[in-house]
């Protein structure tokens, strides 16, 4: 079984350049996990392109092996690392697990 999950983070910022710029940050450091993080079977995190006054900042699009390959990943020194960025610049995140 292959769980897909998924986050979107809204940033604090208020200018739309920082948060942009931001945005661009956390995709890239997430990014960056392919092939640090082994429990990761992929990964795409991206900024957002459009409609930026409505739609969310950032995504991450995660796949794994089982809800305890996720546990595994959340307390990867890597993914921790990355964490800590992320929190200092997020307003909210919403997120979903699902089977594929």
């Amino acid at each position: 079984m292959t769980i897909r999950h998924v986050v979107t983070w809204k940033l604090a910022a208020e200018d739309a350049e920082v948060r942009a710029a931001q945005a661009a940050e956390v995709a890239r450091r997430l990014n960056a996990l392919d092939g640090v993080v082994p429990q990761l079977l992929s990964i795409s995190a991206g900024a957002n392109v459009a409609y930026a006054a409505t739609n969310w900042d950032v995504t991450l699009v995660a796949d794994f092996d089982s809800v305890a390959a996720i546990d595994e990943y959340q307390v990867h020194p890597a993914h921790e690392e990355v964490a800590v960025y992320i929190r200092s610049v997020v307003a909210s995140r919403v997120a979903v697990d699902f089977e594929l």
